[in-house]
């Protein structure tokens, strides 16, 4: 049974960049580094794993990787982003934060179960910082919110359009 997210792990440009955007403008405290010169499966490689640890256990995860290719590149919404809950007063200390240090930032945006401001890390990645709203739980709750039905009817949208 999975009991929870251990982590979640990106590409990053440069792991210094990286935890000075995570560590300290977020707050995400260093957790560890792994450097791996060697995989499991035998191959030489040159890598740093990096971990900031969330306030519920959990990690956000960084592989930097000097000399393999990969697209960075600025992410839009829809295709990446990393949301990460804070409290509303928080929400509101972050986007002045943001602000006041001339960081590209949107928001607040209101989605009804949740307000949320969002930043561009280092990488191009989205960082969503929400705050939940008091509806969220029962907004949430597939019993109440008819997500199944919704899912359902997006499927059957799509096939009438590929007909």
């Amino acid at each position: 049974m999975i009991k929870g997210l251990h982590h979640n792990a990106y590409r990053c440009r440069d792991s210094e960049e990286t935890r000075a955007f995570y560590e300290d403008f977020l707050g995400l405290p260093l957790a560890k580094s792994l450097e791996i010169g060697t995989t499991k499966t035998g191959r030489s490689t040159q890598a740093l794993h990096t971990f900031y640890r969330l306030g519920d256990g959990s990690y956000l995860a960084f592989f930097e990787v000097p000399g393999q290719a990969f697209p960075f590149r600025p992410q839009h919404d829809y295709d990446l982003h990393i949301a990460l809950e804070v409290s509303p007063a928080a929400l509101e200390e972050m986007l002045a934060k943001g602000q006041a240090a001339g960081m590209e930032v949107r928001g607040p945006a209101e989605h009804d179960f949740i307000r949320s401001i969002y930043f561009r890390d280092p990488n191009g990645y989205v960082i969503e910082l929400t705050a939940k709203s008091a509806e969220h739980d029962i907004m949430m709750d597939p019993a109440r919110n008819g997500a199944r039905a919704t899912l359902d009817a997006w499927q059957a949208a799509k096939a009438t359009a590929a007909e």
